[in-house]
Protein backbone atom coordinates (compact mmCIF):
# COMPACT_ATOMS: atom_id res chain seq x y z
CA UNK A 1 0.00 0.00 0.00
CA UNK A 2 0.93 3.35 -1.22
CA UNK A 3 1.59 6.37 1.72
CA UNK A 4 1.24 9.44 -0.92
CA UNK A 5 -1.11 9.40 -3.95
CA UNK A 6 -0.55 9.57 -7.36
CA UNK A 7 -1.18 13.31 -7.18
CA UNK A 8 0.95 14.40 -4.75
CA UNK A 9 3.66 12.52 -6.48
CA UNK A 10 2.76 14.00 -9.66
CA UNK A 11 3.51 17.48 -8.17
CA UNK A 12 6.47 16.36 -6.62
CA UNK A 13 7.79 14.77 -9.93
CA UNK A 14 6.69 17.80 -11.89
CA UNK A 15 8.66 20.14 -9.94
CA UNK A 16 11.26 17.67 -10.27
CA UNK A 17 11.60 17.95 -13.75
CA UNK A 18 11.18 21.79 -13.62
CA UNK A 19 13.87 22.87 -11.51
CA UNK A 20 15.81 19.25 -11.08
CA UNK A 21 15.25 19.45 -7.19
CA UNK A 22 12.35 19.32 -5.06
CA UNK A 23 12.11 19.95 -1.62
CA UNK A 24 9.11 18.54 0.91
CA UNK A 25 8.33 19.23 4.19
CA UNK A 26 6.92 16.48 6.30
CA UNK A 27 7.79 14.11 4.18
CA UNK A 28 8.24 10.85 6.20
CA UNK A 29 4.45 9.87 8.49
CA UNK A 30 5.13 10.82 12.41
CA UNK A 31 5.27 6.82 13.46
CA UNK A 32 7.98 6.50 10.43
CA UNK A 33 9.70 9.66 11.54
CA UNK A 34 9.89 8.67 15.24
CA UNK A 35 11.42 5.09 14.11
CA UNK A 36 14.26 6.22 11.76
CA UNK A 37 15.15 8.66 14.44
CA UNK A 38 15.12 6.34 16.80
CA UNK A 39 17.15 3.86 14.72
CA UNK A 40 19.48 6.55 13.88
CA UNK A 41 19.86 7.71 17.52
CA UNK A 42 20.87 3.69 18.07
CA UNK A 43 23.42 3.12 15.69
CA UNK A 44 25.44 6.66 16.51
CA UNK A 45 25.26 5.27 20.40
CA UNK A 46 26.76 2.34 19.36
CA UNK A 47 29.24 3.93 17.43
CA UNK A 48 28.28 1.94 14.45
CA UNK A 49 29.82 5.04 12.02
CA UNK A 50 32.76 5.22 9.61
CA UNK A 51 34.74 8.52 8.58
CA UNK A 52 33.20 9.06 5.28
CA UNK A 53 35.85 8.85 2.23
CA UNK A 54 36.17 10.30 -1.11
CA UNK A 55 35.61 8.03 -4.51
CA UNK A 56 34.80 4.71 -4.48
CA UNK A 57 35.25 1.61 -2.15
CA UNK A 58 38.18 0.46 -3.95
CA UNK A 59 39.94 3.86 -4.75
CA UNK A 60 38.51 5.48 -1.33
CA UNK A 61 40.34 8.56 0.14
CA UNK A 62 39.88 10.45 3.49
CA UNK A 63 40.20 14.03 3.30
CA UNK A 64 39.48 16.36 5.80
CA UNK A 65 39.59 19.52 4.07
CA UNK A 66 37.09 18.60 1.78
CA UNK A 67 34.77 16.38 4.00
CA UNK A 68 34.50 15.77 7.31
CA UNK A 69 31.00 13.22 8.07
CA UNK A 70 30.48 10.16 9.18
CA UNK A 71 28.12 6.82 7.80
CA UNK A 72 26.61 4.16 8.70
CA UNK A 73 25.45 2.13 5.49
CA UNK A 74 22.11 0.82 5.60
CA UNK A 75 20.47 -2.70 4.17
CA UNK A 76 17.05 -4.10 3.91
CA UNK A 77 17.82 -7.47 4.95
CA UNK A 78 19.82 -6.08 8.01
CA UNK A 79 18.10 -3.43 8.84
CA UNK A 80 14.57 -5.18 8.78
CA UNK A 81 13.74 -2.33 12.23
CA UNK A 82 13.27 0.07 9.49
CA UNK A 83 11.47 -1.96 6.77
CA UNK A 84 8.80 0.84 6.64
CA UNK A 85 11.41 3.02 4.94
CA UNK A 86 12.39 0.42 2.44
CA UNK A 87 8.86 0.46 1.32
CA UNK A 88 9.04 4.07 1.02
CA UNK A 89 11.80 3.72 -0.93
CA UNK A 90 10.14 1.34 -3.12
CA UNK A 91 7.24 3.45 -3.85
CA UNK A 92 9.65 5.81 -4.80
CA UNK A 93 11.28 4.52 -6.56
CA UNK A 94 8.00 3.12 -8.96
CA UNK A 95 6.91 6.08 -9.19
CA UNK A 96 9.92 8.19 -10.46
CA UNK A 97 9.89 5.35 -12.94
CA UNK A 98 6.39 5.57 -13.95
CA UNK A 99 6.39 9.59 -14.44
CA UNK A 100 10.16 10.38 -15.39
CA UNK A 101 10.81 7.10 -17.34
CA UNK A 102 14.31 6.70 -15.81
CA UNK A 103 14.21 3.01 -15.72
CA UNK A 104 15.54 2.99 -11.98
CA UNK A 105 16.54 -0.47 -10.97
CA UNK A 106 18.16 -0.24 -7.78
CA UNK A 107 19.15 1.97 -4.72
CA UNK A 108 21.68 2.91 -2.21
CA UNK A 109 21.14 4.46 1.31
CA UNK A 110 22.66 5.76 4.35
CA UNK A 111 22.97 7.44 7.78
CA UNK A 112 25.13 10.84 7.84
CA UNK A 113 26.31 12.65 10.47
CA UNK A 114 28.24 16.11 10.29
CA UNK A 115 29.80 16.53 14.06
CA UNK A 116 30.41 20.29 15.05
CA UNK A 117 32.43 22.09 12.85
CA UNK A 118 32.46 19.58 9.76
CA UNK A 119 31.00 20.50 5.97
CA UNK A 120 31.54 19.02 2.47
CA UNK A 121 32.80 20.90 0.20
CA UNK A 122 31.27 21.32 -3.56
CA UNK A 123 30.57 18.03 -5.42
CA UNK A 124 28.49 16.45 -7.73
CA UNK A 125 27.12 13.07 -6.70
CA UNK A 126 28.91 10.97 -9.56
CA UNK A 127 32.15 9.41 -10.34
CA UNK A 128 34.20 8.74 -13.30
CA UNK A 129 34.08 5.32 -12.62
CA UNK A 130 30.49 4.90 -12.11
CA UNK A 131 28.03 7.27 -13.05
CA UNK A 132 24.56 5.07 -12.43
CA UNK A 133 23.43 7.80 -9.70
CA UNK A 134 20.31 9.66 -11.29
CA UNK A 135 18.62 10.91 -7.83
CA UNK A 136 19.76 12.04 -4.87
CA UNK A 137 17.09 12.01 -1.99
CA UNK A 138 17.92 13.12 1.80
CA UNK A 139 15.85 13.48 4.64
CA UNK A 140 16.89 15.18 7.61
CA UNK A 141 16.57 14.26 11.14
CA UNK A 142 17.52 17.80 12.99
CA UNK A 143 15.12 18.50 15.59
CA UNK A 144 14.76 22.37 16.43
CA UNK A 145 17.34 23.37 13.79
CA UNK A 146 17.87 27.22 13.92
CA UNK A 147 19.86 29.37 11.60
CA UNK A 148 22.67 29.84 13.89
CA UNK A 149 22.99 25.83 13.65
CA UNK A 150 24.56 26.04 10.26
CA UNK A 151 25.01 22.94 8.13
CA UNK A 152 22.70 24.49 5.32
CA UNK A 153 22.46 22.63 2.27
CA UNK A 154 23.98 24.75 -0.94
CA UNK A 155 22.72 24.11 -4.52
CA UNK A 156 24.46 25.69 -7.46
CA UNK A 157 22.15 25.85 -10.58
CA UNK A 158 22.96 27.84 -13.41
CA UNK A 159 24.34 31.14 -12.16
CA UNK A 160 21.82 30.63 -8.81
CA UNK A 161 22.89 29.67 -5.53
CA UNK A 162 19.98 27.64 -3.80
CA UNK A 163 20.36 27.39 0.14
CA UNK A 164 18.36 24.15 1.85
CA UNK A 165 17.72 24.57 5.78
CA UNK A 166 18.28 20.93 6.78
CA UNK A 167 14.95 20.93 8.89
CA UNK A 168 13.79 17.67 10.71
CA UNK A 169 11.80 16.08 8.41
CA UNK A 170 12.80 17.97 5.33
CA UNK A 171 13.08 15.68 2.43
CA UNK A 172 14.74 16.99 -1.08
CA UNK A 173 15.14 15.03 -4.25
CA UNK A 174 17.85 16.56 -6.85
CA UNK A 175 19.29 15.41 -10.07
CA UNK A 176 22.52 13.41 -8.90
CA UNK A 177 24.22 14.25 -12.24
CA UNK A 178 23.50 17.70 -12.60
CA UNK A 179 23.02 20.03 -9.55
CA UNK A 180 26.61 20.62 -7.64
CA UNK A 181 26.16 20.87 -3.89
CA UNK A 182 28.10 21.31 -0.84
CA UNK A 183 27.12 20.94 2.99
CA UNK A 184 28.26 24.44 4.80
CA UNK A 185 30.01 23.98 8.07
CA UNK A 186 27.94 23.01 10.86
CA UNK A 187 27.92 24.30 14.40
CA UNK A 188 25.96 21.69 15.98
CA UNK A 189 25.83 17.44 14.76
CA UNK A 190 23.73 17.84 11.83
CA UNK A 191 21.82 14.62 10.91
CA UNK A 192 19.76 13.07 7.64
CA UNK A 193 19.48 9.62 5.74
CA UNK A 194 20.75 10.07 2.93
CA UNK A 195 20.66 7.80 -0.93
CA UNK A 196 20.40 7.85 -4.53
CA UNK A 197 18.42 5.91 -7.13
CA UNK A 198 20.16 4.24 -9.36
CA UNK A 199 20.04 3.03 -13.41
CA UNK A 200 21.08 -0.34 -12.60
CA UNK A 201 22.05 -1.99 -8.63
CA UNK A 202 25.96 -1.43 -7.97
CA UNK A 203 28.32 -4.18 -8.59
CA UNK A 204 31.16 -2.33 -7.04
CA UNK A 205 29.92 -1.98 -3.39
CA UNK A 206 29.16 1.38 -2.15
CA UNK A 207 30.41 4.34 -3.07
CA UNK A 208 31.55 6.72 0.03
CA UNK A 209 29.94 10.12 -0.40
CA UNK A 210 26.94 11.91 0.72
CA UNK A 211 25.29 15.42 1.57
Amino acid sequence: MNIYSDDEWLLWIDSLSEKDYVVIDRFLPNDLYGLVQHFFEEKLSHDDFKKSGIGSVYNNQIIESIRGDFTFWIDKKRDVEIHQFFELIEESKDKLNRYCYLSLSGYEFHLAHYPKGSFYKRHLDQFNNRSNRMITMIVYLNENWKKEDGGELKIYKNDTEILIEPLANRCILFKSALLEHEVLPTNIGRNSLTGWFLYQPSSVGYILGNN
